[in-house]
């Protein structure tokens, strides 16, 4: 790696939700030894509970080797089914459950969460969503805020390969990724906008907290944001991740790009800004289409097929996945753009129960039963 680079380390948060093997359906109580049974097995920071009880999240260490960073979530997810298996249960990667009904599941007795939902009432209650979060290390203030700027305008690309919430409560949305809709109800979410350095950021925030608004700056929701506990900076527009290797993979082009505008800085250039207005049509249709449709290229100002800019996303980055050794881990998004993202799979698996003559629920269990299967993929 370039001397004075940032350590560009790598840590990935994944949230789970538990539901029960026979019925399918969410576990609403699960019991609490279950966590700390978890927690003594690993570091008790790698797992956690989440806002509602039948969530769970995990968090790997930091790592510079992403074979590492597979070994240890495939550790954390190994743990997670294991464990859930012993009191009749099963994590599913998704960002949203197929059939799921939220409104009778209750939160976490912590005070963060009852505070939470104080403050925004059935909005966070509704909150029956998961995400992944990836860090990656770098010291530099300034330069986070930087690459903030930056990586803003990739997010979409991203989110596209992510995308595994299509249903929601029993219906096909017409989304690939719902949980970014249900998640844009609670406030200080979306895009950040453009800050002109972290004293500029950090002053902005210090309004929301003077004002008694925020506690701190991890209140803050925003797709990317510089993490307030950790020198990272923080993507978390991404869908939960179903196949472990495609989490590896969205954490791996994530790194890669930072990287690159990283490198670009060096050579005093930077990547073209533009407005929120701009890079949030595409957030939408990433968030509507996934890979199936195409995303806006500012700089043509025309719609391009996202295979096509996924290549030359690839062709981008090619350097930087070499020198991060992550070559492999880069080119298996071509993978999930040929069989297509969870989102897309989950459909594909609900249409093909319903031409078998499932009936409606039916067919909403096989989908349940596909993403148990594929959680442990590779595991």
């Amino acid at each position: 790696m370039d001397t004075g680079s940032p350590q560009f380390s790598v840590g990935i948060e994944e949230e789970y939700l538990l539901v029960e093997r026979d019925s399918r359906d969410l576990c609403s109580r699960p019991k609490e030894a279950m966590i700390e049974q978890m927690q003594r097995r690993v570091r008790p920071e790698q797992v956690s509970p989440e806002l509602l009880r039948c969530q769970v999240e995990v968090g790997t260490r930091p790592m510079t080797s992403f074979r590492e960073l597979r070994k240890d979530l495939a550790n954390l997810r190994r743990l997670v089914i294991e464990t859930t298996a012993e009191y009749g249960l099963a994590p599913i990667a998704a960002s949203t459950h197929p059939f799921a009904d939220w409104s009778p599941l209750p939160h976490t007795d912590k005070e963060r969460y009852s505070r939470l939902t104080l403050d925004h009432g059935q909005v966070a209650r509704r909150m029956l969503i998961c995400g992944q979060h990836v860090h990656v290390g770098i010291a530099d203030d300034g330069l986070r805020i930087d690459l903030m700027n930056q990586a803003r305008y990739f997010l979409p690309h991203l989110l596209c390969l992510s995308t595994s919430s299509p249903f929601w409560r029993g219906k096909a949305t017409g989304l690939k990724s719902y949980r970014l809709a249900v998640f844009d109800e609670m406030p200080r979410t979306g895009l950040p906008e453009t800050f002109h350095g972290w004293g500029d950021y950090t002053r902005h925030v210090q309004v929301l907290i003077d004002a008694g608004v925020i506690e701190d700056g991890s209140k803050l929701w925003w797709d990317i944001r510089p993490s307030w506990r950790y020198p990272t900076l923080e993507m978390r527009v991404c869908d939960t991740a179903t196949r472990l290797d495609d989490a590896i993979t969205l954490a791996a082009l994530y790194t890669c790009l930072l990287r690159f505008l990283w490198r670009m800085k060096r050579r005093n250039m930077t990547w073209r800004r533009y407005a929120v207005m701009l890079i949030a049509e595409n957030r939408w249709r990433a968030q509507r289409y996934g890979i199936e449709g195409p995303l806006i290229d500012f700089g043509r100002s025309s719609l391009v097929p996202y295979a096509q800019l996924l290549d030359e996303f690839l062709d981008m980055i090619a350097d930087d996945a070499v020198a991060l050794d992550c070559v492999r881990e880069v080119e298996a998004a071509r993978g999930i753009l040929h069989r297509g993202t969870s989102a897309d799979r989950q459909l594909q698996v609900h249409a093909e129960a319903l031409e078998r003559g499932l009936d409606t629920d039916s067919a909403m269990h096989a989908v349940v039963d596909w993403l148990i299967e594929e959680t442990a993929t590779g595991v």
